[in-house]
């Protein structure tokens, strides 16, 4: 809920469906603290403000460019994390109160039955 509000329906279904690839939730994992996940990478830029570099995700993941630029606009469009562009890099932040709504509404609908 943000304030009050839960995540509709559709909305908690295309989290749900963006994080269920290991890959993507993996990322996920490490956008919580880019800092400390990307810690082997120089920054860009402001990790805390703007997240992680894109190619710095790539490099850590070990997959193609394509894949990883794939991955990423699913979780964008799931609303999960947020571009910012820093010259001719794309940056990812993790939208922290999506996940939280998404967490609040699996943790109810476990304990009572329905979101």
């Amino acid at each position: 809920m943000v304030d009050g509000v839960p995540i509709p329906a559709e909305a908690l279904v295309d989290a749900l469906k963006a994080l269920s690839n290991p890959v993507r939730l993996e990322i996920v994992g490490w956008l919580r603290d880019p800092e400390a996940a990307f810690a082997d990478y120089d920054p860009i830029a402001d990790r805390a403000e703007v997240g992680a570099c894109v190619s710095h995700i790539q490099a850590k993941s070990g997959l193609a460019q394509s894949t990883v630029s794939s991955y990423m606009a699913t979780l964008e469009r799931a609303g999960l994390v947020h571009p910012t562009r820093v010259g001719k890099y794309t940056h990812y932040r993790l939208d922290e109160e999506r996940m939280k709504q998404v967490g609040d509404a699996v943790t109810g609908a476990a304990g009572s039955g329905s979101i």
